[in-house]
């Protein structure tokens, strides 16, 4: 009897009767084990006999990355640099504006030799004009140069905490207060006919699809400026798969094991998953702001708050629609919403401000990507399940009007 109640296949693969309990008469997991076990002796043979050694193919290019530049004084560059070659690279020379000027490495051991994969600090004692701008060459032993502008320097403000406070202020008018009062319209959406809210449902989807492009371009673009060790490209392709499919996985595991129970394909799982897309999104644009205060390169006027405002209250709609038609949710639900969509701008901008990477930020925004197109899936899914159907004339136009509506709030916004 409980071989008939055996499901016999797992995931659509081999059925289970034709596993071999053992293959070649050894247990399974030396088979697993011994590809591994091999590839390890032919590694190490290959480190200590060195076949290769014979073979010359010339030096490496040296390759060093400048990341960013900070400027904590109006007498002090300070340049953050990172050795992707395979080989060690020593600094020795470093031109302000073509003049040879002092300067010492921080961070790579008390000398100018960097190892391979290692980051330091390049510090220029050199007074600078505010606005003026600056052209700093590293020359490194073997005459290779390395040029880096920095484009009307400002004074970062330092680190303390009054910034940390500031920014958090910043983040609470841009991130969630925005949010929150998008969400008050969740009564009104409530009375909307199923047809209504299916397209209020497409203009959410609208909406996170510009996030997307949007956060996708930023990602890419700051790609350009990580360490080659890394393979920037690569590293934002990885950060939208990984999220994309980490994402459906958990939607899927947890639909597994609630079969059968009404909530497992309910609005508000659904908007738990479009609260956490667009906190990472924010995340990541909580760490542009973060990162522009940093370095002295940003000015929140008026009119730019507003903007933000405009920009991030249309984020409100799209956390709550999908629990439009469900049970009224408890009133912490509606507060964890806000903070899981909104708070992560504050976040990001602490993270931001401390220890700024164009590599950690732009794995954010890549992970924020691969939220957004799995939860776009999960809301169209959901007018599909409520009988809706996503290409009628007016979803398309609705999911227009959501791009257009962030297309033209983002104007606003310029960090």
């Amino acid at each position: 009897m409980a071989d008939e109640r055996r499901d016999t296949t797992t995931d659509g693969g081999l059925p289970a009767e034709t596993e071999v309990g053992q293959p070649l008469g050894v247990p399974r997991w030396v088979t697993a084990v011994l590809p591994i076990v091999l590839l390890v002796l032919v590694l190490g043979a290959f480190v200590f006999t060195s076949p290769l050694a014979g073979i010359q193919g010339g030096e490496p290019l040296p390759d060093v990355t400048v990341t960013h530049s900070t400027l904590p004084s109006d007498d002090t560059v300070v340049l953050h640099v990172t050795n992707n070659g395979p080989e060690e690279v020593t600094i020795s020379q470093v031109l302000v504006d073509e003049a040879y000027w002092n300067f010492r490495v921080e961070g790579a051991g008390g000398d100018r030799t960097l190892e391979p994969r290692e980051s330091a600090r390049v510090v220029v004692p050199y007074h600078w004009n505010p606005g003026w701008d600056l052209e700093v060459d590293l020359v490194l032993s073997d005459g290779a140069t390395v040029s880096h502008g920095i484009e009307a320097p400002q004074q970062s403000p330092g680190f303390g905490a009054d910034v940390l406070w500031t920014l958090a202020l910043i983040g609470l008018f841009v991130g969630v207060i925005p949010v929150a009062l998008g969400m008050l319209w969740f009564p009104y959406i409530r009375t909307m006919s199923d047809r209504t809210l299916h397209a209020v449902l497409l203009f959410a989807t609208g909406v996170l699809a510009f996030l997307a492009f949007d956060a996708g371009f930023e990602a890419f673009e700051l790609a350009e400026r990580i360490p080659g060790a890394y393979e920037g490209n690569l590293l934002v392709v990885s950060g939208v798969l990984g999220a994309l499919l980490l994402v459906q996985s958990i939607s899927s595991w947890r639909e597994g094991r609630a079969a059968g129970d009404g909530r497992a394909g309910g609005g508000l799982w659904v908007a738990y998953l479009v609260a956490l897309g667009i906190g990472l999104h924010n995340l990541a644009e909580g760490l542009a702001i973060g990162s522009s205060f940093a370095l002295g390169r940003v000015s929140l006027g008026a009119f730019l708050v507003i903007g933000f405002m405009l920009h991030n209250v249309t984020e409100g709609p799209a956390v709550v629609a999908p629990v439009a038609r469900d049970e009224r949710p408890a009133w912490w639900h509606f507060v964890a919403l806000g903070l899981l969509a909104g708070a992560p701008v504050i976040l990001g901008g602490w993270i931001g401000s401390l220890a700024y990477s164009p590599t950690v930020g732009a794995f954010f925004l890549a992970i924020g990507v691969g939220a957004i197109l799995q939860v776009v899936w999960e809301i169209t899914r959901m007018v599909r399940d409520a009988g809706g159907r996503v290409g009628s004339a007016t979803n398309l136009l609705a999911f227009l009007i959501g791009f257009a509506v962030m297309y033209a709030t983002d104007i606003f916004v310029a960090i």
